[in-house]
């Protein structure tokens, strides 16, 4: 079964430990305000592609993995293509190659159960832990994305939490301290680090070639002070917070 790419990074460093060989694969429930690959969201386009390509790609970059490195599928949202990818991971693990993937947890069937189950790391994006405004920034709620991550941790299976800090949007101290309190102090044992990701536009040059309004184009980056704010509040749930 092919599988639907928009493109890859090599020798990726932010996306899982160590140097990563990224694929981004097409497709994604979620419509995320502040996403940075718009044109990753659609179902429709990507490049077919074979499982083999991508194992070929993989060896050719394992011996700049080292110990720590490997495979991230990164997206749009790769459980959407969860059928697909579970035999190429099989492939990556024969082979020795660690495998990451990136997820909003917004997708859940027997094949992503499957998918979770042999990843060796998931790195699980929460956008916003108030409902209400997790549904305005992504379209979609987040008790899919809770439920997966619950779970993540009554099945063993490590995991990273990672939260973008928008500002006036999922910086509000109240809310941070309602995720920190949802998994913190020891709760999920299997949150191995947590990530704090700052805002950024990257994308919205993106946004402006496909005739596309960037929602966001008001909201300011954030301020040295409001990282730091943010950071000493997980630091205080977290002993594994890192500002990324």
């Amino acid at each position: 079964m092919e599988l639907k790419v928009h493109s890859y990074e090599s020798m990726g460093t932010y996306d899982g430990p160590g140097l990563r060989l990224v694929v981004f694969l097409q497709g994604c429930p979620f419509k995320c305000l502040y996403c940075a690959n718009p044109d990753t969201i659609p179902f429709e386009g990507g490049t077919p592609t074979e499982p083999g390509e991508i194992l070929k790609m993989a060896l050719n970059q394992k011996p700049f993995f080292g110990k720590r490195g490997g495979v991230t599928f990164s997206g749009g949202e790769p459980s959407a293509q969860a059928e697909a990818l579970v035999p190429l991971v099989r492939m990556l693990h024969e082979n020795g190659i660690h495998v990451c993937i990136d997820s909003n947890g917004g997708i859940w069937n027997s094949h992503v159960e499957e998918l979770f189950s042999i990843a060796d790391l998931v790195l699980l994006d929460v956008k916003q832990f108030n409902p209400d405004r997790h549904l305005g920034l992504t379209g979609r709620t987040n008790t899919r994305t809770l439920e997966t991550a619950d779970w993540l941790e009554t099945h063993g299976k490590p995991f990273w939490l990672r939260y973008v800090l928008v500002p006036g949007i999922s910086d509000d101290e109240k809310d941070i301290r309602a995720l920190c309190g949802h998994f913190g102090n020891g709760k999920y044992k299997m949150i191995e680090r947590v990530e704090i990701l700052p805002y950024h536009t990257l994308g919205m040059n993106k946004y402006e070639s496909m005739g596309l309004e960037y929602k966001l184009k008001d909201v300011p980056l954030n301020t040295k002070d409001q990282l730091e704010k943010a950071k000493n509040i997980f630091d205080e749930y977290f002993d594994c917070a890192v500002l990324n």
